[in-house]
């Protein structure tokens, strides 16, 4: 498969599988309304006064850079363009810090009040806002100040790979010496949702021009990252590892468990389903697709919303975010070639948006995977 970065072709799985394509562009715009003009109990944007809004994660009551980020990304790839703007205007407004150890980065967790909850950042909160900010410069142009977004973007990425050099104050959120993503910046083992390789290939073409040799060797870092962290019968990760790929069991009693496949580790075929979608870089991903898909649909087949160890041993224990499981299952079919790659899918088209407290995280997921699957998660050059 040549990917869109050369083809410019974007798939549809949808309509491959027979599904109207008036049909499927409704369930992406009634999903967008829903999420950002629905219910109480069921959007997860807010708007605030004239200029800003804020997504907020029901289940934690906060505001995250995960969800701003992601917000800005469903936002570019709608053409949903004043949305975006308020986003971006509230995470500067009240995320970003001017000051301290962590100066230049954004705060991870807020009170929907604008309070800061932490002055640490999460790095896939950076990166995800660089991508958005990018893809906005390219779509609608840049302009003054903060929405001069291609300046915002390069800036931002620029710190997050050259902080502490010279005054010794702060850390990047990449390790110099593996060009792999951390967890956090001041820690030395990484989270493998966090690693994407199809990103980084952008912004080696769009960062700072002294920047750009580092992106595409973060990118094949990744790539190789992956390969050691998804197991190779499962195609299960941890949520947290170590940079050769091990599971990372430490610092339970700082972080809680994560060496399991739970919340933060669906993400990660989702990934390799993009980035396989637009680069086509490497042929382990179709196996690895095939076999998570195979785990799901055969292995696990009648417990498939549980809670597992990367080689498949169930845990006792329910997903907290089975909707999310069900969309990255089938994003992995970006990249599946496997008999399951249609029923994953399938089932996904099926599956309503959640409701109830824990849905930002499920219906943020669910929003990625609509728009990748239907050929509207895209490079905008």
């Amino acid at each position: 498969m040549e990917g869109t970065i050369k083809s410019g072709y974007y798939r549809n799985k949808f309509t491959e599988l027979g599904y109207k394509e008036e049909d499927v562009n409704k369930k992406i715009e009634d999903s967008f309304q829903t999420l950002f003009y629905g219910l109480p109990e069921e959007r997860i944007y807010f708007p605030v006064g004239e200029d800003l809004g804020y997504i907020v994660d029901t289940g934690n009551h906060d505001v995250r850079t995960e969800g701003m980020s992601y917000g800005m990304m469903m936002c570019v790839q709608l053409d949903k363009k004043e949305e975006f703007d308020r986003l971006w205007n509230w995470a500067k407004t009240y995320m970003f810090m001017d000051s301290g150890v962590n100066k230049g980065y954004f705060a991870w967790s807020c009170k929907t009040d604008g309070t800061k909850n932490s002055y640490g950042p999460a790095p896939d909160g950076e990166e995800y806002f660089a991508l958005a900010l990018f893809f906005a410069s390219n779509r609608w142009g840049d302009g003054k100040g903060i929405f001069e977004y291609s300046k915002q973007a390069r800036e931002l990425l620029h710190e997050c790979i050259h902080k502490g050099e010279g005054d010794g104050i702060g850390e990047p959120m990449w390790e110099p010496s593996n060009y792999l993503i951390k967890f956090i910046p001041n820690c030395n083992f990484t989270d493998p949702s966090y690693h994407l390789p199809h990103f980084y290939e952008l912004f080696a073409l769009w960062a700072y021009e002294e920047d750009r040799e580092f992106f595409k060797k973060a990118a094949d870092a990744s790539r190789s990252f992956l390969k050691l962290a998804c197991h190779e019968k499962t195609g299960l990760c941890s949520e947290y590892a170590e940079y050769d790929g091990t599971v990372h069991s430490g610092d339970q009693e700082i972080f809680g468990r994560h060496d399991w496949y739970y919340s933060d580790a669906y993400r990660t075929i989702a990934n390799i389903g993009l980035d396989y979608l637009w680069f086509a870089a490497d042929e382990w991903q179709v196996t690895c697709a095939n076999n998570l898909q195979q785990f799901f649909c055969e292995t696990v087949k009648h417990h498939a919303s549980g809670i597992y160890q990367v080689d498949g041993t169930i845990i006792m224990g329910e997903a907290l975010h089975p909707v999310a499981m069900i969309a990255t299952n089938a994003q992995a079919s970006l990249a599946a070639n496997g008999p399951y790659a249609n029923e994953c899918v399938d089932k996904f088209y099926h599956t309503e948006l959640r409701a109830g407290d824990r849905r930002y995280y499920d219906n943020c997921l669910y929003m990625f995977a609509l728009l990748a699957l239907s050929g509207n998660y895209r490079i905008w050059m």
